[in-house]
C-alpha cells in the first residue's frame, strides 16, 4: 500500500488582532492561509492541492468562538464556532433549530469537534451542509479587510465551486442571523451515500412561518445544496407556495419546481436524474414536515 505524503513545512502564526490578520493577508498573498478548524485545509495541504508557507490561526481572536443571541438583534455566530458547539447551543436549538440540525449533519462527530461554521461556508463547496440553513434564515456574513468590516448576504456570497465574494485580503469573522420569525419551523434533510460522514448527494433546507404578507397566511423558504455549482434558493418554488394554500397539491408542485431549478451534474457520488428525483422527494418531505409543525402549533394556540 502506498503511503500518503506528509504535511509540508510551514510557519505557524497565532494572530493577536484583526489588523494583524489583514496585514499578513495583504503582504503574504497566496502564500498565507487562514486556520480555524483545519479539517479541510490540512488535508488539502497534505495532498498537495494547497500550498501555503504560513498558516495564520484566527480562532483565538475576540468573538471568533462566541455564540450570542438577542431576541431583538438576532444571532451572531463567530466564524470559528465548531459544528458540535453550534448543534448543542441552547439558543440555537430553541430559536434556529434548522441550523443546529444542519450542523449535526456535517461529517462525523469527531470531525464536528474541529470543523467550523466559517470554514464550511468559506470553502464555498456546493455541498456545504450549513449553507441551506443559513440561506433560509436570511444570514449575512461579516468580512474584515483593509477597509474595515462589511456584510455580505449569503445569497450573494457563493460565486462558484470554491469561489466566494470574500476577497483575498479579507477573512470571515462572524455569521449574523436576523431575529427568528415568530412561530417558524424548519428542517434540513440530507442524502448521502452512507448514514454519517459523507458529503451530501442532495441537501434541502425548508423554513416555514406564519405570515400576513402572503395570501395563504404562511411563507416558505427553500434552499438546496449539492445540486448546482453553488448552494441556491428555490425561488420559483417559493413563489408558487406564496400563492397557494399549504397542503399536498401545493407541496408536490413546489417540489417539482425545486427539482427543475436544480442544476446537478454527474459525478462519482450520483447522477443528474437521481439528484433531481431526490430534490423533488426531499423538498416535498421537508415541506410536509414543516407544515405538520406549523399546523400543530396553530392548533395548540387555538385551544
Amino acid at each position: 500500500m502506498l503511503s500518503r505524503p506528509g504535511l509540508p513545512s510551514f510557519d505557524y502564526v497565532r494572530a493577536g488582532s484583526h489588523d494583524e490578520v489583514v496585514r499578513l493577508l495583504v503582504t503574504g498573498g497566496p502564500d498565507v492561509r487562514l486556520l480555524m478548524g483545519g479539517t479541510d485545509l490540512l488535508v488539502r495541504m497534505r495532498d498537495g492541492v494547497v500550498r501555503a508557507r504560513t498558516l495564520v490561526d484566527v480562532k483565538h481572536l475576540p468573538g471568533m468562538r462566541t455564540i450570542a443571541y438577542d431576541s431583538a438583534a438576532g444571532l451572531t455566530v463567530g466564524a470559528a464556532v465548531t459544528m458540535n458547539q453550534l448543534a448543542s447551543n441552547a439558543d440555537v436549538r430553541a430559536h434556529y433549530a434548522i441550523l443546529a440540525e444542519a450542523a449535526s449533519a456535517v461529517a462525523s462527530y469527531q470531525v464536528r469537534n474541529r470543523a467550523t461554521l466559517g470554514g464550511n461556508l468559506c470553502n464555498a463547496s456546493p455541498a456545504a451542509d450549513t449553507a441551506p440553513a443559513v440561506m433560509v434564515l436570511g444570514g449575512r456574513l461579516v468580512l474584515c479587510g483593509p477597509e474595515g468590516e462589511r456584510e455580505v448576504p449569503i445569497d450573494e456570497f457563493f460565486l462558484g465551486p470554491g469561489k466566494s465574494a470574500r476577497q483575498a485580503n479579507e477573512f470571515l469573522t462572524a455569521v449574523r442571523l436576523p431575529p427568528p420569525r415568530q412561530g417558524a419551523r424548519g428542517t434540513y434533510l440530507k442524502l448521502g451515500r452512507n448514514r454519517e460522514g459523507d458529503l451530501a448527494v442532495v441537501g434541502v433546507g425548508v423554513l416555514g412561518s406564519p405570515s400576513s404578507e402572503v395570501p395563504p397566511g404562511y411563507a416558505f423558504s427553500i434552499a438546496l445544496a449539492s445540486v448546482a455549482p453553488v448552494p441556491l434558493r428555490a425561488t420559483a418554488a417559493e413563489r408558487l407556495l406564496a400563492g397557494q394554500k399549504p397542503g399536498g397539491a401545493a407541496f408536490a408542485a413546489a417540489a417539482q419546481l425545486a427539482a427543475q431549478e436544480a442544476r446537478p451534474i454527474d459525478d462519482v457520488r450520483s447522477g443528474v436524474a437521481y439528484r433531481r428525483a431526490m430534490v423533488e422527494s426531499l423538498t416535498r418531505r421537508g415541506l410536509e414536515t414543516v407544515w405538520r409543525g406549523l399546523s400543530a402549533a396553530s392548533s395548540g394556540r387555538g385551544r
